[in-house]
């Protein structure tokens, strides 16, 4: 990420090089929390954490009609979602929910369901996709 913090830099690429400079001091300051170094999937956390920010602002711009400001936190987020894994979205995480609740009884609650899928995809999806997959997946059983 420093590497490419210079490269912006170089590219007098304002809106990249600050994207990347809070991403390092948010991954500085979680350093010098734990006071120690961090470990790779710390720094995804940090990561994840910075685009769950950003996901939370464009919802917040969008609903009070700041479309400008919204726009600018999408890029800051597109920035980011660079430097993390691929996340598993559509029929494959639905399967992977499936898959994930095939375990639990027919009479599951959606609390128990939304643990279960939780802790066995907690890296690969994001919070809201996994949920509306419970969701679902949960009124399929019910209908089934």
């Amino acid at each position: 990420m420093n590497a490419d913090l210079k490269e912006a830099m170089k590219a007098r690429d304002a809106e990249r090089t600050g994207t990347l400079r809070m991403a390092i001091s948010a991954m500085q300051y979680r350093t010098i929390e734990r006071n120690t170094s961090l470990s790779d999937e710390e720094q995804l956390d940090v990561l994840r954490k910075q685009v769950k920010q950003r996901n939370d602002s464009i919802e917040e711009f969008t609903k009070a009609g700041r479309a400008d400001l919204a726009d600018k936190e999408q890029r800051e987020r597109t920035i980011l979602e660079a430097y993390l894994p691929a996340r598993m979205t559509g029929d494959a995480l639905k399967a992977a929910v499936k898959a994930a609740l095939a375990g639990l009884g027919a009479d599951a609650k959606f609390g128990d369901a939304m643990k279960t899928a939780m802790a066995a995809l907690k890296d690969q999806a994001d919070g809201k996709a996994i949920q509306e997959a419970v969701k679902a997946e949960m009124s399929a059983r019910g209908a089934a």
